[in-house]
């Protein structure tokens, strides 16, 4: 018989749920200290119904949005759990102000700063690529 929806979840049904494996998400735990699942005696950890939807918002800012573990911390702390729900809503346009000013709030200069680096990190990078195919497959 199938759980209902406000039922608790094992690692392994959470895991299922969200695609990732299960240690994925006890490496989330180390990293998030927001993400709290209870936990039974002999450590075995279960998810509230609230705790995937969050978990779900991670993955999804991760995987999809393309933030770093940190970047994700400090969205959370500048925005709070609601952000990181609506994240797993499919919420990503409000992804944009965390992302875009630092932690002062400050406009970003770090992208604008390292384009041209990173163009010409680019460019060196396509050319030595080109120079071993070449290498490898000479006709």
């Amino acid at each position: 018989m199938p759980k209902g929806p406000e039922a608790f979840r094992t690692i392994s049904e959470a895991a299922e749920a969200l695609g990732v494996p299960q240690h994925v998400l006890r490496f989330w735990e180390t990293k998030f200290s927001f993400i709290r699942p209870m936990k039974r005696a002999g450590g075995r950890r279960f998810y509230r119904p609230q705790d995937i939807a969050m978990l779900g918002g991670i993955k999804a800012l991760l995987h999809r949005d393309g933030y770093t573990i940190r970047g994700v911390s400090l969205l959370h702390r500048e925005q709070g759990i609601q952000r990181i729900l609506a994240a797993s809503n499919g919420e990503a346009e409000l992804a944009a102000p965390a992302r875009a000013t630092g932690a002062s709030g400050a406009e970003p200069t770090l992208s604008a700063h390292l384009q041209p680096s990173l163009r010409r990190t680019l460019q060196a990078l396509t050319e030595a690529k080109a120079r071993l195919d070449k290498v490898v497959d000479p006709y």
